[in-house]
């Protein structure tokens, strides 16, 4: 049995076969030489056996191949160092694009967010500028409202127009024009944005109490057009900012959402615009039923606010709302929209002040009056003859207040005839109201008196058969039916 520590028998066979067949192979390709050398009639000799002829023979080959290695060192030096210069510069070209290929990628992304974050701020700031536009048109707005039936003569109503703007630049092109007053921007050129103002408070009334009024119907409209629209303003802008975005955008996800809000700043913005022109139309039936109350009366709107305009001196360049931009605003359409908006309004809050001149309330209260005879022919209480009643007739108890339906100042006030004591207020633009047969007259001539000021108390004087007042409205000295102008104050009061 062969021991376990030691080789096998045929490992050690194979080996001494594989070490005989070597030295066996040695000793054929170097047999022993002998070398003789003879020197002073004596001869020597070496012998080299095989092993030291194969050993000489071995250092021989390394000493030729150190000398090729060397020798083709040598003499392709250059062109080794050549080739390792040629792939190190390829090595540090591809090192070197790659690193330019990463800066260009970089500074078209950092391009890209700049250009994302001033389209952001330019489109907010717009957005900031046209919300506070819009608040100081609604102020406006809420303040013609709440003007009317509480104006004073010496107080008009704040206006805002196109005319209520600092001129335009006098250079040739598109003229500017400054921001309202209500828009306000910080040092860095940015607005805030403000909240939208509620209802203004209302005014306390010198007169007595009034009614729903033509204007107070269309500013509740407009009112709730803001408000109606602004809460679709986010809804819209959700919407809008689900649609594909470009690839480039895609892959970075801070542009993207940059992207995504500055789209949905500029819906809203797109909405405001649409909220501006639908405020025009509210603005414009408003102006539309105050027109609707001056032609009840009789009188053309139309003239009578030429005549106001002709009192006022207006005049000035006519430049198209199309070649105006208003300062901090870049959008076009929101321009035209808003400052036709805005003279809309100012066309209603001249309506609404020309109201003012207009004798539409009742010269006495409604409580124990009677009409006791109208405008028009009929039977004279004395002659029993056909006649022309020029006013009318309101019978009620002797000494009670007789009161201006609108406010102007006395042309006269004294006795006259067969209106017995009398007053008579000039208004303006035309319009004259008389009051007739009082029993005492509290105003003097020349005096200014506001509507509902108290100018005298009810009596029989003149030609009269009992206590009334005989109330007359005059336009351009032609005598007007007073039942048309209290019939449309009803509109209004």
């Amino acid at each position: 049995m062969p021991a376990t520590g030691g080789k096998s028998p045929k490992n050690s066979e194979m080996t001494a076969t594989f070490l005989e067949r070597v030295w066996a192979w040695i000793h054929q390709t170097f047999p022993e030489r002998q070398i003789y050398i003879r020197s002073d009639g004596r001869g020597q000799f070496f012998t080299f056996g095989p092993s030291l002829q194969a050993t000489l023979a071995g250092l021989t080959l390394i000493f030729l191949g150190w000398v090729a290695f060397a020798t083709v060192n040598v003499i392709f030096k250059d062109r080794i160092i050549t080739a390792k210069d040629h792939r190190y510069q390829q090595m540090q070209a591809a090192y070197e694009n790659r690193v330019a290929d990463l800066q260009v990628s970089y500074d078209e992304l950092n391009g890209a967010l700049v250009g994302a974050e001033d389209r952001f701020k330019a489109i907010a700031d717009g957005l900031q500028a046209k919300q506070n536009a819009i608040a100081g048109f609604l102020n406006r707005a809420n303040q013609v409202q709440a003007s009317l039936g509480g104006r004073k003569a010496a107080s008009p109503v704040p206006q805002l127009s196109p005319g209520a703007l600092p001129a335009a630049r006098p250079a040739p092109g598109v003229p500017d024009v400054e921001a309202p007053a209500d828009l306000h921007l910080e040092d860095g050129g940015s607005s805030q944005l403000t909240m939208m103002p509620g209802p203004a408070t209302p005014q306390p009334r010198t007169a007595r109490p009034v009614k729903s009024s033509a204007l107070g119907k269309a500013m509740q409209r407009f009112t709730a057009l803001f408000h109606g629209l602004g809460e679709k303003l986010h809804m819209t802008a959700q919407a809008s900012a689900s649609h594909e975005l470009p690839a480039a955008y895609a892959e970075h996800p801070a542009l993207r959402a940059l992207s995504e809000q500055t789209d949905r700043l500029a819906q809203i913005g797109r909405n405001e615009n649409l909220l501006m022109a639908k405020t025009e139309g509210a603005l414009g039936q408003g102006v539309g039923m105050l027109r609707n109350v001056m032609r009840r009366t009789g009188i053309n709107p139309d003239t009578f606010a030429r005549k106001i305009a002709a009192s006022e001196g207006l005049g000035g360049p006519d430049i198209p709302l199309d070649q105006v931009r208003i300062e901090g605003i870049s959008d076009p359409t929101f321009t035209k929209a808003y400052l036709s908006a805005a003279a809309v309004l100012d066309e209603l809050n001249t309506l609404s002040t020309a109201l003012d001149h207009v004798p539409l309330a009742m010269p006495v209260s409604t409580t124990g009056f009677d009409r006791s005879s109208g405008f028009g022919a009929r039977v004279d209480p004395f002659t029993r003859r056909y006649a022309f009643h020029p006013g009318i007739d309101f019978a009620g108890p002797w000494g009670s207040a007789v009161r201006a339906t609108a406010p102007g100042k006395v042309v006269f006030a004294g006795y006259r005839g067969g209106y017995g004591n009398m007053v008579e207020i000039d208004h303006g633009f035309g319009l004259h109201t008389r009051y007739g047969h009082l029993s005492k007259i509290t105003v003097r001539n020349g005096a200014r008196i506001d509507k509902g000021g108290n100018l005298g108390r009810v009596g029989s004087t003149g030609r009269s058969t009992g206590p009334h007042v005989h109330y007359e409205v005059w336009y351009d000295n032609v005598v007007k039916n007073p039942n048309h102008f209290i019939e449309a104050g009803r509109n209004v009061f």
